[in-house]
């Protein structure tokens, strides 16, 4: 849904009797309009994009719009699923609760293609490292995801995220060994597939109440490093990044799933 609302100067009102017309104000002066380019995003994820926990409603994508859009960008976000506060206009997103990378990879093509986003956020692999589920194999997973993406979007700059710090030590062992095996990743997919280092954001635990998910301070740091690795593309060919706004999608309330899973 995007959010952005085009602002109309007054050009009624009524004059004193036997006076000439006096000129209304323009309440639009002063206002810096948003006329960059409009972006469908597409964030991709678990919960730690979802943002349906107790921590921090909306996830990063609060903080993300926030900064596009102050730096100009209009944010469109995409995909199947809504949900975020009211100071998130745009609830679009492709987050799902619990669900690892295969999960993920089962339906991707499909949300894609209903979305077509011309960027997709990527962050997945928490879940692969709390249920330990066949680890050796989560680059490969990871690889086949990207390659699903491209082949639906091929317009599309894909950008991955490396996974963020985790409570349980051993999730947190295998997470780091996961994140390290992303650059290559992304290395042998060209140019269009772009990696980003979480590590960036400089998260600890505390910023991260459940051991698992970000509150509002984690999700804002995490929000910077997408917002600083998307700008230069942003501003260097706005026009290619130029999509007609989706229609209006009526959101559709769904039980949270547990604190527990990323």
């Amino acid at each position: 849904m995007l959010a952005a609302a085009t602002l109309t100067a007054l050009t009624l009102g009524t004059a004193a009797c036997g006076d000439d017309p006096q000129p209304i104000p323009d309440p639009t002066i002063g206002i810096t309009p948003l006329t960059g380019p409009m972006v469908r995003i597409m964030p991709l994820g678990d919960s730690i994009t979802d943002g349906r926990t107790a921590n921090a409603d909306g996830a990063y994508r609060v903080a993300l719009w926030k900064q596009l859009t102050a730096a100009g960008v209009r944010v469109d976000f995409v995909g199947s699923l809504q949900n975020g506060p009211k100071e998130l206009p745009d609830h679009d997103h492709e987050g799902h609760s619990g669900y690892r990378i295969d999960q993920d990879d089962a339906q991707v093509t499909q949300w894609v293609k209903a979305s077509d986003p011309r960027i997709v956020l990527i962050h997945l692999g928490t879940n692969d490292a709390l249920q330990d589920y066949d680890m050796p194999g989560a680059p490969a997973r990871m690889s086949l995801l990207i390659d699903h993406v491209m082949a639906a979007a091929p317009e599309a700059d894909i950008f991955v995220g490396s996974l963020l710090p985790l409570e349980d030590h051993g999730a947190q062992t295998r997470a780091s060994l996961f994140s390290a095996a992303l650059p290559g990743i992304v290395r042998d997919k060209g140019a269009k597939v772009h990696f980003v280092d979480m590590g960036a954001a400089h998260m600890t635990l505390k910023d991260i109440p459940d051991g698992i998910h970000p509150g509002t301070a984690g999700f804002t740091k995490m929000a910077k490093v997408w917002s600083d690795a998307l700008k230069p593309m942003l501003t260097a060919a706005p026009k290619a990044l130029n999509r007609a706004p989706k229609p209006p999608r009526r959101e559709t309330p769904r039980s949270p799933e547990p604190v527990l899973r990323g």
